[in-house]
């Protein structure tokens, strides 16, 4: 694969997790995958598996929020809504995706996950934030934006 120029970014498709060139100045005109043609921000999070993290994490030019999560978790229920509401308000800008530490417990136990919900922003393949316990929709789009700065 091609090097992307400064002004085209590589943005891994939620549906079918091809990477795909975007202009940075295209981000919020609704692009669609060049492979399954569906729109690279629905605005909302993408359920990822052991590969298909590995894929946003390694590929995706903009940053990865995290949540770390579980089915049993009350506070992760509750927090599922705002999740949903900031992924809708921080795209195009970040990705948002959940993991299931039930089924994917190699992913919590690399990242050391010790408590659920934990949300985490990677950034060129690197945690550069975290924040554990539940948190609103409002919350959750304030502490991603002041860790982009």
């Amino acid at each position: 694969m091609t090097q992307p120029t400064a002004n085209t970014l590589h943005i891994v498709c939620p549906h079918c997790h091809t990477t795909n060139r975007v202009r940075a100045d295209q981000l919020g005109s609704a692009p669609d995958c060049g492979s399954c043609h569906q729109p690279l921000f629905g605005g909302r999070s993408v359920a990822l598996d052991a590969q298909s993290f590995e894929r946003h994490l390694q590929r995706n030019e903009i940053p990865l929020l995290v949540d770390f999560w579980a089915p049993w978790c009350g506070p992760c229920r509750q927090m599922a809504p705002g999740f949903e509401q900031a992924a809708a308000r921080l795209e195009p800008h970040l990705r948002l995706a959940k993991v299931d530490t039930e089924a994917v417990p190699a992913l919590g136990a690399r990242y050391n996950i010790r408590s659920i919900p934990t949300l985490a922003m990677f950034k060129g393949g690197r945690e550069i934030a975290r924040q554990a316990g539940a948190m609103g929709a409002a919350d959750i789009v304030r502490w991603a934006q002041a860790n982009l700065r």
